[in-house]
């Protein structure tokens, strides 16, 4: 009796112990002391492992300080002493955390099941319609790398950088002796260094000199106007009581060599509001931030405001339900091309904050994920663009990091293009009475792409000869003319004359192509005949056949824009004159409106019917006699000046 006393009275004295911790780990934890309240919770847990209260209290304590990946074997312990929805959401986004996807998605079906809320329901169907996708998320900028830059950072946090004018700003708890006990590190200050795009001055690091960061508080995500004449950073978490509850923006202002004290910006609206990470557009008359508000999706959202006439930034919207979702959006870039930047961890992602893009469409936004090769299962977020879309930082406690939040440069290393060059020798010349051909030097050639845009021209030389270089797998017309001469235009294309680029080995390959350009001598009333223009017997009606000969008579006309033309038509003799003059004349004139109706203006041309009067044969015996005197011709009768 006497020893069952002794335990009894052994086991109130632990439970009250347990007690007076538990108290006082929650007045930590309300407090925000999240670090320190951890230290707390962990000394109960040391004697009762199974306590559910201190076992959801460090969870939360470590999923509040962003450090959820730690509370995963926290909220196991709490899922199995009491099966909720809050306990099972939760290990499922710490699942996530770490990559655990096929866990992370049994967890979230759980909690879906442990409730009849259907604003909680939803919240579940999200995060399992996201792990599905996550499978479905490609490279944006599939050859952009991304490597740690090692000699600018600390095994304290270094993020949130931004390069201006020549210099790198970025946030980090070095040189700080205060400690933020929600965290148990360091407090936030603002540095800078010098910069030329990503290569930085990791030896002339310092606070900002023209600025004084404040003791005993976190100052951080510091962004600069165009002009450089406004600056703008989140501050919070005062060891005063009397200063601001939660995260606002502070502005200060570039006048005489320095950096004015800090104030309040109005943007915040309520001192009960979290304000932080901003954002200029790039002309400097929109501000992007992050905010907690009655309006909100539910954590972060991001909104825009505008500049005012008085240099402030008001009217604030939210950005809507394309961009913000129930978790968190923060961190805004906004590009050059008005594409927004963010960091989120409400989209679909691959564990903590990722990095996204939201472009505009003619739906609003679309909203896509930057991709494996940018971010991981840790926090990714921070990003600035020192030449866009092709360089710049971004921040991450990604494993493989010097200690917390580390600052990553990238690059794109897309593989040089291997290039074809296509070079087209152009050989003129003219036509001889025999049909032989020879050498017409001192041709102007011309050269345009496939919407008639000149791109090229020159003369031929002595020899004939000029060379182009062309694009490959396009279409291209060349366009000859010398005085004394019909001018004349040909099509080119390069479409198949070139190598596959993915059977390209060397990294130039030029490829030779010839075309002869042939000139005929421009010599006025001399008649050419028209080959193959027939007519059905005593008609004049023009036939395909004859339409397709006539259409190489309109290119002629098209390309000489300043001869006038006789046609004329001929029969052979084997009708009567009166009957042979009246037919040869509609024949004529029949050729001559199907050559109006193809856009040639009709003052260029005259219809001239010779019946049998000009025969070339006389005395035809046979069909095929016959046929020769049976002809079209034409003759240029004027050329304009």
């Amino acid at each position: 009796m006497k020893r069952i006393s002794i335990l009894l009275l052994a086991f109130s004295v632990w439970l009250a112990g347990c007690t007076s911790l538990i108290q006082k780990g929650q007045g930590q934890f309300q407090s925000g002391e999240y670090q320190v309240a951890i230290g707390t919770f962990s000394k109960v847990l040391e004697k009762d492992p199974d306590n559910k209260q201190a076992n959801l209290y460090v969870a939360e304590s470590y999923r509040l300080s962003n450090r959820i990946e730690k509370s995963l074997d926290y909220y196991k312990k709490a899922a199995s002493l009491e099966e909720t929805f809050d306990t099972y959401y939760k290990l499922g986004q710490a699942q996530k955390s770490q990559g655990e996807y096929a866990a992370a998605k049994e967890s979230f079906t759980k909690a879906k099941g442990l409730t009849l809320d259907d604003g909680y329901i939803r919240l579940a169907e999200r995060e399992i319609a996201g792990m599905q996708k996550v499978a479905e998320i490609s490279d944006y900028y599939p050859y952009m790398q991304v490597e740690n830059y090692k000699l600018l950072n600390t095994p304290l946090a270094e993020y949130s950088p931004v390069v201006h004018k020549g210099y790198l700003y970025f946030t980090s708890n070095r040189q700080s002796s205060t400690i933020y006990n929600a965290t148990g590190t360091p407090v936030m200050k603002l540095f800078r260094t010098k910069a030329d795009g990503i290569k930085v001055d990791v030896q002339s690091i310092q606070p900002l000199p023209e600025f004084r960061n404040e003791e005993n508080l976190n100052q951080g995500s510091l962004v600069l106007s165009p002009d450089g004449n406004t600056m703008i950073y989140s501050r919070a978490n005062s060891g005063s009581k009397k200063d601001l509850p939660d995260t606002h923006l502070f502005a200060s202002y570039f006048r005489g060599g320095g950096f004015t004290m800090p104030i309040w910006m109005p943007i915040n609206e309520d001192e009960f509001y979290a304000n932080q990470t901003a954002a200029f557009s790039p002309d400097g008359n929109e501000l992007y931030f992050a905010s907690i508000r009655p309006d909100g999706q539910g954590g972060l959202d991001l909104y825009r405001a505008t500049k005012l006439a008085n240099g402030d930034f008001g009217n604030a919207v939210n950005m809507g339900a394309q961009i913000n979702t129930p978790g968190n959006e923060h961190f805004p870039y906004v590009a050059p091309d008005g594409k927004l930047f963010f960091a989120s961890d409400g989209h679909p992602g691959f564990g903590k904050m990722d990095l996204f893009v939201a472009e505009r469409t003619d739906k609003g936004w679309e909203v896509k994920n930057l991709g494996p090769n940018i971010n991981t299962t840790a926090d990714d977020f921070g990003i600035f663009f020192t030449k866009y879309p092709i360089e710049g930082f971004l921040s991450s406690n990604r494993e493989g990091g010097l200690g917390d939040d580390d600052i990553y440069f990238f690059e794109d290393k897309s593989p040089k293009p291997k290039i074809v060059n296509v070079f087209l020798n152009v050989t003129t010349k003219e036509g001889k009475e025999d049909g032989t051909e020879a050498v017409l030097p001192q041709t102007r050639v011309v050269l345009y792409d496939s919407s008639n845009k000149n791109i090229g021209g020159d003369f031929s030389n002595q020899n004939g000869r000029l060379r182009f270089t062309l694009a490959p797998n396009e279409n291209f017309s060349i366009i000859a003319s010398k005085s004394g001469y019909f001018s004349k235009s040909i099509t080119y294309s390069t479409l198949g004359k070139t190598p596959r680029v993915e059977d390209l080995v060397q990294d130039v390959t030029n490829v030779m192509l010839d075309t002869t350009i042939v000139l005929d001598k421009l010599i006025l009333e001399k008649a050419i005949v028209l080959d193959n223009i027939y007519y059905d017997l005593d008609k004049a009606d023009i036939r395909p056949d004859a339409a397709i000969e006539l259409d190489k008579l309109v290119k002629i006309l098209k390309d000489n824009p300043s001869i006038r033309i006789e046609l004329s038509s001929h029969t052979d003799s084997r009708s009567s004159d009166a009957y042979n003059d009246n037919l040869s004349q509609r024949r004529a004139e029949s050729a001559v409106a199907y050559i109006v109706s193809q856009g040639i203006d009709a003052s260029r041309l005259v219809a001239k019917g010779y019946g049998e009067r000009q025969l070339i044969i006389q005395n035809a015996q046979t069909e095929e006699e016959h046929q020769v005197n049976r002809r079209t011709e034409f003759k240029v009768i004027e050329i304009k000046e």
